[in-house]
């Protein structure tokens, strides 16, 4: 620890500072004023609030007076007022204390003010008790007493070392990225759901969260189903209430196992929802059992090197025979002199007839033998139980080197014999035998009651793991070495009188095993029932699972009711399972699922080097993540592949259903980092060139213009944009706020979150970017050169089209229409100028019928070719045919452009009607004619409003600033026109006779001026494209009057901006009459192609 020496400071004569730069001090602390209340949000700045800041709240304001204007950090009041000093934060920092995740319940009910003045108890468990013993208790259960003895038997011993290896090493892979992802900071409740969703950020969280609740109840379920099996079977037989009435049939079994497996899930749950600190006090008597359990096993095996226990197996031939159904292991008794049938005899022949006629062919032919079922472990049987011995349903357990002649037994004897219950095989054993490695998270849940938990979590678990894979190793060999085969393979101990096998072994009693295993594994099932409420109120009070909010709520002292309510219900349907067997495999699978996902968090925050990651637990590797992930899934699959695809489908689903519909979150979790790292690195790869022709796709850059309110004014602009679109490439939607940029900052977050709201509503995927300039033609340029990033940059610039112009006496709006025409073509971008936006279709409309028509004047690149093929991949326009028509001159042959233009159609691959219009020279009307003249008359008319209104506000400006020259130089420039026009102010002027004639003079031209302008002449050239313009208006209407939309080539803006005014004539005119007009300037590329 670093050592800190703390030197006071003693005040200077405030006198000292008072005539420092004329600073007049004041005080507040002295003189008790009130100083307005601070804003206190927690906030990282940029208005997103965090889970937990050390900025101030208001519970501090009693101390603000104190702290804020400390005089010796005069420098830093401002600051001081929304963030803390050194010594506070550490102050609060070290009292920081996370909620335990136990089962805690309190005492009693407190108030709210009473709880907040109560001091929080310090956490003071060490290693020892808060991880190792936990972690022991969770992971030895009801597999080592009741399976592992015949996991041994059927799979050798070999091969069950292999399976125990495989699942403690997936573990302890799973232990090391735990430990590293514990120990980089602080751990409160929830454990591994925490820790994976804080990693992985809220769809992985949730799913693994839910994967990890689901395992843990279906724990539950199996350790009661465990309990049952040894109370049914090992303690009190005579309670079952089904009897079998055929030998080869389990379901009298499986209902007993239901019934008394319901009453017992109910009064466990009972005993969770009236007093959860019972279930932690008797924790560690549990605890006890398990390990005086496992103490008498070794005992056991140890002392049967020189006196083994005595437990014959009775063999007919070399068939394993059920010991309880007869007393004697012999076909024959002496009864005073007489031999007399066995039990046995009786069981295989027709009773009262010694003839050999009436009894089963297997019997007559076979002795019957007596053999030891546990020679010991100086016996040698070790090398017969070396390799595995896999059976089928049905199969009669048998002995091999046993003498036996194979004769057909009759069926109705069946019951005689041990047989296998199920079809076993390596994959099948190694997901029974899993569970009994998990519970490896019970230290880490603990983390609030750790004295040091980044110390503790990673030696405490690391040590249990090593402690119970020995154990189980250990065991493998001692079962092997000890136990003879077939009564390893024997599950329910029916060839040693229905004793547990295991407990066959131990010493002084088989009822040491029988009653610990039992009392081991009720302990364990309500642990299981205890922690798995709490882990899903954990993951409902996140909020990031909308369906789940009401298993967050709970008694007034935190329970969670409702939550146990659901696990209840779902072990239920564990229980209903009735199958150790079955339930075993389904849990395995959940709990590798969250193993996988530690494992995957892990090796992302290690290989993404995120500036957080500072694990205090060193030992860990990128590498090491990735095989204990690969032998999570491996196992998974080895174990049950469709109970593995089942597993991934639930996850699969919670994390699509999370991230359509639930809490957004920001969690700093590693995916975002791995979002970034792969943008990054797909950006780089984009920047190597332009995209190829068949890539080629619209990058949208949608110009929105907003209102007084900041609405967007035309919102068809983005519906059109989604339908071109369909969440394909990118979309950036852009507008310009008209302003200074320090004073316009909340005006412009308003309008952020305005346009992104209506992007939402019409599903616009893609991104927002506002720009604040002091004129909007400025911003708009900026907009243009800079949105995108590197190779993700728009190709295309969609606006709107001016609306008013004509009428409005301000020319700046077509200006910056023109404008932004110029500076697309300069960037060799795209333009689509969608008129009569308004008209447009919303989304949620379908056009059953009707045509897209296509007006192909000029080679654009292809793109009147492209959007509306890409229109009718949108549900919206789906159902449109497409039309092409091209304009023919006098000189061109329109029968061979008709079959040239269909032949390129065929090779682009598109459907469409073909059409060549053929435009005949004609004289220019008189309608050309006057329309020009009207033109122009009123761009000249407007010329002079704007001059005379010039020159008023220059004789203003001179009056008011007469040294302001430069800006009379720019007087008629762009930039004047551009600035926000003032109110007039009221200036008072001093008239000289200079200034009266010149008034006079203009008064008396003012006829002169308006006889000029009834004199002008239109220009030739404007003449000419009126013409164009009128005479294609007049075939585009006549052709296209009832299409759903006209595509059409925008012709480019005059070189000379003296025109720019008649250039919006001529796209008025040429536009007239139609309904929905789509305007679109290629970018100066081909953008289709024919091949493939």
């Amino acid at each position: 620890m670093p050592h800190f020496t703390v030197v006071p400071v003693k005040d200077q004569a405030q006198s000292s500072y008072d005539s420092l730069e004329g600073i007049n001090w004041v005080d507040y602390r002295d003189t008790g004023q009130d100083f307005p209340d601070q804003d206190t949000v927690s906030s990282d700045g940029h208005g997103n609030h965090k889970e937990d800041s050390p900025f101030l709240n208001s519970a501090d304001a009693a101390s603000k007076k104190n702290d804020f204007y400390d005089r010796n950090l005069a420098l830093f009041e401002e600051e001081l007022d929304i963030r803390p000093k050194v010594s506070s934060l550490l102050s609060r920092l070290v009292s920081y204390t996370s909620i335990t995740q136990g089962a805690k319940e309190h005492e009693e009910e407190e108030s709210a003010q009473a709880s907040r003045r109560k001091t929080p108890k310090s956490p003071n468990m060490g290693t020892l008790m808060g991880v190792y013993l936990p972690c022991l208790q969770n992971i030895f259960g009801v597999i080592l007493f009741l399976r592992l003895t015949w996991i041994v038997g059927m799979a050798g011993i070999m091969q069950s070392l292999l399976i125990v290896l495989m699942c403690c090493s997936c573990t302890m892979l799973t232990a090391i990225s735990m430990s590293a992802i514990a120990t980089n900071g602080v751990v409160p409740a929830g454990g591994a759901y925490f820790m994976i969703s804080r990693s992985l950020g809220p769809e992985f969280g949730g799913a693994v969260g839910l994967c990890f609740y689901l395992g843990t109840t279906f724990a539950s379920a199996m350790y009661i189903l465990g309990a049952i099996e040894i109370f049914l079977k090992y303690l009190v037989p005579q309670a079952a209430i089904f009897h079998a009435t055929d030998p080869q049939s389990d379901s009298a079994m499986l209902n007993n196992m239901r019934v008394y497996g319901s009453i017992c899930l109910s009064l466990m749950a009972v005993v969770v929802f009236v007093g959860v600190k019972y279930v932690n006090k008797l924790a560690s008597l549990f605890l006890a059992c398990v390990i005086i359990s496992i103490v008498s096993i070794y005992a056991g095996a140890f002392k049967s090197m020189t006196h083994p226990p005595e437990f014959s197996i009775c063999m007919l031939g070399n068939r394993t025979l059920v010991r309880d159904r007869f007393d004697v292991c012999a076909k024959t008794v002496i009864k005073g002199n007489i031999t007399v049938p066995s039990q046995l005899w009786e069981r295989f022949c027709l009773p009262g007839n010694m003839s050999s006629a009436q009894c089963d062919d297997y019997f007559i032919q076979n002795n019957v033998t007596e053999i030891q079922g546990i020679p010991g472990l100086g016996s040698g049987i070790i090398r017969e139980n070396m390799w595995g011995n896999y059976q089928q349903k049905g199969e009669i357990l048998e002995k091999t080197g046993l003498q036996s002649v194979d004769a057909h037994g009759a069926m109705e004897n069946f019951g005689m014999y041990v047989s296998a219950d199920i079809a076993t095989s390596f994959t099948l054993l190694v997901g029974i035998f899993f569970p009994s490695a998990t519970g490896i998270m019970a230290g880490s849940n603990r983390s609030g009651d750790l004295r040091d938990a980044q110390k503790s979590i990673p030696v405490g678990t690391i040590l249990a793991i090593t402690t119970t894979s020995l154990v189980y190793l250990s065991s493998v060999v001692l079962f092997g070495s000890c136990i003879e085969g077939v009564v390893l393979r024997d599950k329910f101990g029916d060839a040693v009188r229905k004793n547990l096998v295991v407990g066959t072994l131990s010493w002084p009693s088989p009822w040491v095993i029988v009653i610990g295993s039992f009392f081991s594994t009720v302990g364990a099932g309500l642990q299981s029932l205890t922690g798995a409420p709490r882990l899903l109120q954990a993951i409902a009070k996140d909020n990031i699972i909308p369906f789940l909010r009401v298993f967050g709520h709970g008694k007034t002292n935190g329970e969670p009711t409702w939550a146990l309510l659901l696990t209840g219900l779902i072990a239920e349907l564990g229980i209903l399972i009735a199958s150790l067997d079955m339930v075993a495999p389904i849990l395995s699978m959940f709990f590798l699922m969250c193993y996988l996902f530690v494992n995957l968090a892990c090796a992302v925050q290690t290989l993404l080097r995120t500036p957080n990651w500072r694990p205090r637990f060193k030992y860990y590797h990128w590498a090491l993540s990735f095989l204990g992930m690969s032998m999570c899934l491996a196992l998974m699959f080895i174990s049950s592949w469709y109970y593995a695809i089942v597993a991934m489908g639930i996850a699969g689903m919670i994390y699509k259903y999370i991230e359509y519909q639930g809490a957004e979150k920001e969690w700093g979790d590693g995916i975002r980092g791995l979002s970034l790292s792969a943008a990054r690195y797909a950006l780089l790869r984009l920047e190597a060139g332009p995209p190829h022709t068949k890539n080629w796709r619209p990058q949208l850059l949608v110009l929105l213009k907003l209102d007084e309110d900041l609405h967007v004014k035309y919102p068809r602009l983005l519906t059109f944009a989604s339908q071109l679109k369909a969440g394909k490439g990118l979309t950036i939607v852009g507008s310009v706020i008209q302003g200074n940029f320090l004073d316009s900052y909340g005006e412009m977050q308003a309008a952020e979150q305005a346009i992104k709201n209506m992007m939402e509503i019409e599903r616009v995927k893609g991104f927002c970017q506002i720009v604040v300039a002091s004129k909007v033609r400025e911003g708009v340029v900026h907009l243009i050169q800079s949105c995108g990033l590197g190779g993700m940059k728009h190709n295309t610039v969609v606006m709107g089209w001016p609306y008013g112009w004509r009428q409005s006496e301000d020319p700046r709006a077509w200006k910056t229409f023109i404008n932004t025409v110029r500076c697309t073509t300069a960037a060799h971008l795209a333009l689509m100028v969608p008129k009569n936006v308004s008209f447009y279709p919303s989304n949620h409309e379908r056009f059953t019928d009707g045509n897209i028509d296509v007006w192909w004047i000029v080679h654009d690149g292809g793109m009147l070719m492209l959007l509306p093929f890409l229109l009718k991949q949108h549900k919206v326009w789906r159902k449109c045919k497409m039309r092409i028509f091209t304009v023919a001159q006098m000189d061109d042959n329109s029968i061979q452009m008709k079959k040239d233009l269909a032949t390129f159609l065929y090779q682009l691959r598109i459907e469409a009607e073909v059409e060549v219009v053929e435009m005949h020279d004609s004289d220019i009307s008189a309608y050309t004619y006057e329309r020009t003249l009207m033109m122009e008359q009123r761009s000249q008319m407007l010329r002079q409003m704007r001059l005379s209104s010039a020159e008023r506000q220059r004789e203003a400006q001179l009056v008011k600033d007469r040294h302001s020259l430069v800006r009379m130089g720019s007087l008629y420039s762009d930039e004047e026109e551009e600035v926000v026009e003032a109110p007039p102010e009221k200036v008072q002027m001093t008239w000289t006779r200079e200034k009266c004639e010149a008034e006079r003079r203009n008064r008396k031209n003012a006829p002169e001026n308006f006889r000029e302008l009834m004199s002008l002449k239109p220009d030739q050239s404007n003449v000419r494209r009126m013409h164009t313009a009128v005479k294609l208006n007049e075939v585009i209407v006549n052709r296209s009057h009832d299409a759903r939309l006209v595509l059409l080539n925008m012709p480019g803006p005059p070189r000379n901006t003296d025109g720019d005014e008649n250039y919006m004539e001529f796209l008025e005119v040429l536009t007239e009459g139609l309904e929905r007009v789509l305007l679109v300037r290629g970018g100066g590329r081909e953008v289709i192609t024919i091949y493939s």
